[in-house]
């Protein structure tokens, strides 16, 4: 019958929360603005540069694949911008201004929108950019070689990779406050494990991020630190505070194993997917190859996803 509306229908499963895309964008922008703010002051303008680069590219390849594919724009609903921030924040300062433009393509049409766009992606596009600009080019995203050239006031040294190479000796010159507040070498706004935790709290208060997906994470990574340490060398294993103060952990846990088209949104579900993410992360730090091993083990967990949401 001519006038009868039309619905769109998607596949299962289906969470209605009452909050726009845009909204919780905003949310998470303003969530993540601690850790962005820490990371200016702890490694001056130039951070500010590559966050903005990265959110401006990032902005510009989002409005290229929607005029390519003909769709509506979609930079109103703030997930560009978001993806960029994130995807900046993950970075050394020292990332060279190609790095962040590949990053951006490769987050925004590889990762995203070679699926369909919002939603329909399996893997979280930051993660996807990142793992590929790790591997592609280690000696610009390991920290310990990138950061080296500036004079930072904490030490210079990746607590990780300083773990990874010389065992808890190797870490002695760090306490767990310093950590806490971001004195250690690492990604632009992920080594605050303050600020994070402060838009962490908020955006599970606002019901952004699902508490489920967050805590099981750092739960894995605890006990996980836990079991190595106990039952492995003690010298070459540090404990579960160390570990989720460093690295992307808090990035992991907040912003990143709970984004919404490559996670579960069932309970149990969430609750596995968020701690094995978190054993696989310390799995990886204690026997892999990798200093750090959020990124790898989300992906993983990207790709089981579907099955899990079956239980």
């Amino acid at each position: 019958m001519t006038g009868d509306p039309r619905l769109s229908v998607s596949h299962a499963p289906f969470w209605r929360v009452g909050q726009s895309v845009t909204s919780r964008s905003l949310n998470a922008l303003l969530a993540l603005s601690p850790a962005a703010v820490m990371g200016v002051v702890r490694f001056g303008g130039r951070a500010v540069g590559v966050m903005g680069l990265s959110v401006a590219l990032c902005m510009a390849f989002e409005l290229a694949a929607n005029r390519l594919t003909r769709r509506p724009s979609t930079l109103h609903d703030g997930t560009a911008a978001l993806s960029g921030l994130i995807l900046a924040l993950l970075m050394p300062v020292s990332a060279p201004w190609w790095a962040v433009a590949v990053g951006a393509f490769v987050a925004m049409i590889i990762g995203k929108h070679i699926f369909g766009g919002l939603g329909g992606n399996p893997f979280n596009p930051v993660l996807v950019a990142l793992a590929i600009l790790t591997i592609s080019w280690p000696s610009h995203f390991t920290f310990d070689a990138a950061l080296a050239p500036y004079d930072f006031p904490f030490p210079g040294v990746d607590p990780l990779a300083a773990l990874k190479h010389f065992g808890t000796a190797g870490i002695a010159r760090f306490n767990e406050w310093d950590l806490f507040l971001g004195r250690q070498a690492g990604g632009i706004g992920a080594v605050s494990g303050a600020a994070l935790l402060l838009g962490g709290v908020y955006l599970m208060l606002r019901g952004i991020i699902r508490w489920e997906i967050s805590l099981s994470f750092l739960l894995g990574v605890t006990v996980t630190a836990r079991v190595f340490y106990l039952f492995g060398n003690p010298a070459l294993n540090a404990g579960p505070v160390f570990h989720i103060l460093t690295g992307y952990t808090m990035m992991g846990a907040f912003f990143l194993a709970a984004e919404e088209s490559g996670s579960p949104v069932n309970f149990l579900p969430m609750l596995l997917f968020g701690f094995f993410a978190g054993f696989l992360t310390v799995l990886i730090r204690s026997i892999g190859f990798h200093d750090d091993g959020v990124v790898y083990a989300i992906l993983l967990m990207n790709v089981v996803q579907p099955l899990l949401d079956k239980i």
